[in-house]
């Protein structure tokens, strides 16, 4: 199978490291990049990959599938233009699908292309309970999440918080799905993905605290209706580096694109 991602930052050039040493069968083709990245996604990857600055090009280098590793601008700007081509797209930017207008853009190229916008479980499991829960009979759903105060650097926590004073778990943001995604596009794809396998953006409340006792990045889900009642918790390391990303998000981009390639697929 041969993969093209998109973006080869922290992510995408971990995702390419993982799939070349752990995945047999699965080839990255090529790396889509802005110019001024040419040099630093070269040193990334192996000499066979092409990397190319131009959609068009990209496209035509024989993919079976697209991975974006670059973040919620690049969805927005090159994920239509890869679906509507007939390449099935794995998206890393979850939380960009909480506008509406993108995610409309995104299924109807998808449609046109006969292709598949294809969402991994990120950083928390129980994503296959809470679709399943969906069909039986769901209710209520509410997302937690704790990650350590400098995790919301560089986001609207700054003004709301004093980071560098609390002593104690501090709620930095509670409402819905959809508007966590938007004031937190880089801390809240988990949250997108709950939304979207559960009850939807609307529905699907939200808290997130800054947590100067948190040890890793961790994600709750609470869900209730007539099918019973889902508890699940992961607490996992985060990427070196990069308090804002759980170490297992890129796995699960690694696992996703594993899957479409084996005989026996744990769903």
């Amino acid at each position: 199978m041969n993969v093209g991602l998109i973006g080869c930052g922290a992510i995408g050039s971990l995702v390419y490291d993982l799939l070349s040493r752990d995945t047999t069968g699965v080839y990255v083709k090529a790396v889509f990049e802005r110019p001024e990245s040419h040099d630093a996604a070269r040193k990334a990857t192996g000499a066979d990959v092409r990397i190319v600055g131009c959609i068009k090009d990209f496209l035509d280098s024989e993919l079976d599938l697209v991975v974006e590793c670059a973040g919620h601008v690049a969805l927005r700007d090159l994920g239509p233009s890869v679906l509507s081509a007939g390449h099935d797209l794995l998206i890393a930017s979850v939380g960009a699908l909480a506008d509406p207008s993108l995610e409309s853009s995104l299924v109807d190229a998808a449609t046109t292309g006969r292709s598949r916008l294809r969402i991994p479980s990120g950083a928390l499991g129980g994503l296959d309970a809470l679709a399943t829960a969906r069909l039986a009979g769901l209710r209520d759903v509410r997302y937690e999440s704790h990650k350590a105060p400098n995790a919301w650097l560089g986001t609207p926590a700054e003004e709301w918080v004093g980071l560098d004073e609390i002593d104690c778990p501090t709620i930095v943001y509670e409402g819905t799905a959809r508007e966590a995604a938007r004031l937190f596009p880089k801390n809240a794809n988990v949250a997108a993905a709950v939304a979207l396998a559960g009850i939807g953006f609307e529905k699907t409340r939200v808290v997130l605290h800054a947590d100067p006792q948190a040890t890793g990045n961790t994600h709750r889900i609470k869900a209730e209706g007539e099918f019973g009642h889902i508890d699940i918790s992961v607490t996992g390391r985060t990427l070196p580096g990069n308090p804002k990303t759980s170490m297992l998000a890129p796995y699960s981009l690694v696992r996703a694109i594993a899957n479409l390639n084996q005989t026996l697929v744990v769903a």
